[in-house]
């Protein structure tokens, strides 16, 4: 008989809270809807920019003054990585795990000759170089002329007597499949921002 005192006295909710609680259980369920769409889509953005960032369009920073004064250490630039270079093109690319910054001097089956004040010729004709400040023979041990290997290309720093490169046989011609990319843009720091040639 107790038992049943004790259920009759149980109060219905009344509809007002039921209605509440549907609410309130329906807002809870498409809040995290919306919270697991929104971490998946932030998470497929940063998969995509990740992917765009190393495979097609790495972001490097340069670590010494071998290209002074067309780019200081610091700099922060773009580059794109479609195989396709060409002399005067700036190009990043992989040396004993390190990335270097250089210009494309030469490309294969191209002669290159560099005289001791630093005049550089290409098959004969000497290349105009505006971007270089000082010219000079530099740390070359390489026996000139020098004819540039199939698949490879000879690359030159702008900073000549700084820059260790391809007149050094410890660079020596850099292979395609080592080059990182082209460089595109200076984009940092912003109020240096440039396009490179």
């Amino acid at each position: 008989m107790s038992e049943k005192k004790e259920v009759q006295q149980l109060e219905i909710p009344s509809v007002d809270l039921l209605e509440g609680e549907l609410k309130r259980t329906r807002y809870n369920a498409r809040y995290r809807r919306t919270l697991r769409t929104t971490i998946f889509s932030l998470l497929l953005v940063a998969a995509a920019a990740v992917i765009i960032a190393v495979l097609l369009l790495p972001v490097l920073q340069i670590s010494s003054g071998s290209m002074e004064n067309t780019l200081v250490d610091g700099d922060m630039v773009i580059s794109l990585n479609n195989g396709k270079y060409k002399t005067g093109d700036i190009i990043g690319f992989y040396y004993n795990n390190v990335v270097l910054i250089k210009r494309v001097i030469a490309t294969s089956g191209d002669w290159v000759d560099i005289a001791e004040d630093g005049t550089v010729t290409v098959n004969g004709v000497v290349l105009d170089e505006p971007y270089v400040e000082e010219k000079a023979l530099g740390d070359c041990n390489i026996k000139l002329p020098y004819q540039v290997p199939q698949g490879k290309c000879f690359v030159l720093g702008d900073n000549r007597t700084e820059s260790i490169d391809s007149r050094n046989t410890a660079v020596g011609c850099i292979s395609n499949d080592v080059v990182l990319g082209k460089l595109l843009a200076r984009i940092w720091p912003l109020k240096s921002f440039t396009l490179l040639n």
